[in-house]
């Protein structure tokens, strides 16, 4: 069985991701933290789409919970190989520096970056021992830009665009490619507070993106026709650019 693991897996541009690669002939692995309803409805929908996929509950924020959950479903699972590994989960906790706490800075910290390196390590010996794989991070304009109030959130995702970089090198010769997608201003639950009205005035394409447009540049950049590619960054956002 090839399988893909997609943190965060249950809502918005996880959930469009898990289908579009289900829709690959994968069998969707679907990380979630709490929101089992959501991560269901999403598993639901695969398998209407004549998909098939599995629930994988654990917070990417806490190093023991990737160890022993997504560890376990490895060790119990030889045969079976995760070949596209897709970093999606994310949180954002706005504050401007000066006012910004420890726990902010932490739980921000924590979830965007750790939780990449946590989840990578693990998912990464399958696939240099099987000399394949695809890894995707979903950053954001953010991380290329920097946004005020987002100190915490944009450090973070700009340190998960050096670690994709650098990672494309050490592991290129194992056909193994490490990429970056970075969304600008995406409908979605994370968005839904913003005044979309006055935003899309400063985007060339006069509107915010879908989840579903994230997911095709996701699905292509974890195909293997994207074999050449890795170590990019590619930008979703309707050319907003900094």
């Amino acid at each position: 069985m090839k399988a893909a693991l997609v943190t965060g897996g249950s809502r918005g541009i996880g959930r469009a991701i898990c289908l579009k690669l289900a829709a690959m002939g994968y069998y969707v692995l679907i990380n979630y933290k709490s929101n089992q309803q959501e991560a269901e409805n999403t598993l639901n929908q695969i398998k209407q789409n004549g998909g098939d996929g599995g629930l994988l509950q654990f917070d990417v924020a806490i190093r023991d919970e990737i160890k022993n959950l997504l560890g376990s479903w490895i060790a119990t699972h030889p045969d079976d190989t995760i070949e596209v590994l897709i970093n999606n989960a994310g949180i954002r906790d706005d504050s401007l520096m000066a006012f910004m706490s420890e726990e902010q800075w932490d739980g921000v910290i924590r979830t965007n970056l750790e939780g990449f390196y946590f989840v990578t390590r693990l998912v990464l010996d399958g696939m240099l021992l099987n000399r394949y794989g695809r890894i995707i991070n979903i950053v954001s304009l953010s991380g290329i830009k920097g946004l005020p109030g987002q100190v915490n959130y944009s450090a973070a995702k700009a340190g998960v665009i050096g670690a994709t970089k650098a990672l494309s090198q050490e592991v290129g010769r194992s056909q193994i490619t490490v990429n970056a997608v970075a969304p600008g201003f995406i409908r979605t639950d994370m968005t839904e507070n913003l005044d979309e009205k006055e935003l899309k005035k400063q985007i060339p394409v006069n509107r915010f993106g879908t989840a579903e447009e994230v997911a095709s540049a996701v699905a292509f950049l974890a195909s293997k026709e994207a074999s050449y590619i890795t170590g990019q960054v590619i930008s979703v956002n309707g050319g907003l650019y900094s």
